[in-house]
């Protein structure tokens, strides 16, 4: 056989590799089709009014405005008022990459994932449910979203060092918290502040979202547990991001060991995550608050583990600089929403979406409004946010259209819950994938099947919900 009919052969039997869409290139696009629709859609806009200390729509007062199309010049501004607004988040990633970027100095993080991967090295499938059980119970209680960024710089490579892959390593912190953070069984960002706006106890109803907590939490578990199966059998269908397929073994064969440093240096770590849970649950902490407490726990830490002053400084700086990529991607996906703001579109979308909700028959209006939140959480990536945008007008609807209002808010944390490991306007979770380094397109494919699982599992709980009319208690 000659060489060219050998490259050819070879040529043949390579797969063919499918280029990833790049993160900004995606985003650049929505942005340049947000700013079309602003020629096409009419503008409009709902009157507010201030209640307990928050502006809401009043349901009764859309008229349309005179249209305002973004021009060319504002789909490029919008990028730099897009960071703007999304600073707070923004910085929030950089502090916290830095603080992590500590930890990973001090040798700590490698020697625990050495020594937890040969303590399990028999019985690994154990430490998914296990993990997911934890971060699960973070989405629920305590709205756990832009805080798993620094655990999936944890749990990715531990998944390579137990020859799962980067998808596992990512998904068992993304969907541990989503599936809390969906089911919302105490979540103060979300039913919190959507319960308060429909004038219900606040957290009445939880009974019937602790069950959903449990169904949705085995679906995902077994879903990552079927995936893992088929990877142990083939390694070749794992993706390993910018890991190398096996680059861990060096890990796992190192004579790391966990010392007497490194066990309090991880000990001051979980000591951070303890504090961080009391100060959300007894203070509400949010964003500003917990950036504070990781600044101060990295140092604390890089003292523990026995770092120099100019070392710690250096380490939070790098920690800092592999999270930059992610932090900008927060900001470009906040621009779409400036420019729907911008050209009145909003409020238009919000109208006519709602006025569907009427023609639906009484069984299913529920499960229209919850398709009505999925689709807004595109636009409202915030939790808080599209609560007190939406529930103003479904609250009322509800009372029209003989839905309670308890299930009005249930549609509405599971529109909203369900679609942040989907959407790419959900900043923190575009700024995750970039952290393990997984395409978005990746992502997509493989977790697909199981949100439409989870799809299917909300429109039977809203069904039933609508049967037994389920109430505030």
């Amino acid at each position: 056989m000659s060489d060219l009919q050998v490259d050819v052969e070879t040529k043949k039997q390579k797969p063919k590799e499918v280029k990833a869409i790049n993160a900004f290139v995606l985003l650049f696009g929505v942005i340049i089709i947000a700013a079309i629709l602003t020629y096409i859609v009419p503008a409009g806009q709902y009157e507010r009014v201030e209640v307990d200390g928050r502006s809401v729509i009043d349901p009764q007062s859309f008229q349309f405005i005179e249209s305002n199309p973004v021009g060319f010049l504002e789909i490029f501004n919008s990028i730099h008022t897009g960071m703007s607004d999304a600073s707070s988040i923004i910085f929030f990633v950089f502090i916290v990459g830095g603080a992590f970027g500590i930890l990973q100095a001090t040798g700590a993080l490698d020697s625990f994932v050495v020594y937890l991967s040969t303590k399990l090295a028999n019985r690994e499938k154990i430490i998914i449910p296990v993990l997911m059980l934890f971060f699960a119970a973070g989405g629920s209680l305590m709205g756990m979203a832009e805080e798993t960024l620094v655990y999936i710089g944890i749990l990715v490579p531990l998944a390579i060092a137990l020859k799962f892959d980067a998808i596992v390593g990512f998904a068992v912190v993304v969907l541990g918290a989503s599936v809390g953070f969906t089911s919302a069984v105490m979540n103060p960002f979300t039913v919190g502040v959507a319960q308060g706006v429909a004038e219900l106890p606040t957290f009445s109803g939880i009974g019937f979202r602790l069950v959903l907590l449990v169904v949705f939490y085995l679906a995902a578990v077994l879903y990552i547990l079927h995936y893992v199966k088929k990877i142990k059998k083939d390694p070749s269908l794992g993706f390993y991001g910018k890991y190398e397929q096996g680059s861990q073994e060096g890990l796992l064969k190192s004579n790391s060991k966990l010392d007497t440093r490194h066990k309090w240096v991880l000990i001051t770590f979980l000591l951070n995550f303890v504090v961080l849970v009391y100060g959300v649950i007894k203070f509400g902490w949010y964003i500003t608050e917990i950036a504070g407490l990781f600044l101060l726990f990295g140092i604390l830490i890089g003292i523990v583990g026995r770092l120099s002053a100019s070392n710690i400084a250096d380490s939070f700086i790098k920690g800092a600089g592999n999270l930059v990529g992610g932090a900008l991607i927060i900001g470009v996906a906040q621009a779409i929403l400036v420019i729907f703001n911008s050209g009145g579109l909003m409020d238009t979308i919000l109208y006519y979406a709602s006025s569907a909700i009427d023609n639906i028959p009484g069984a299913f209006t529920a499960v229209g409004m919850f398709i009505l939140q999925l689709g807004l959480n595109f636009l409202v990536p915030s939790g808080s946010g599209q609560a007190a945008l939406t529930m103003p007008i479904m609250a009322p609807l509800a009372d029209l259209v003989g839905v309670t209002r308890q299930t009005a808010v249930l549609a509405y944390q599971l529109g909203d819950g369900l679609s942040n490991n989907i959407f790419p306007t959900v900043g923190f979770f575009m700024a995750g994938l970039a952290l393990a380094g997984i395409p978005w397109t990746r992502w997509l494919k493989w977790v697909f099947p199981l949100f439409l699982i989870q799809i299917a599992i909300s429109v039977i709980a809203l069904v039933i919900a609508q049967l037994i009319q389920y109430g505030p208690f």
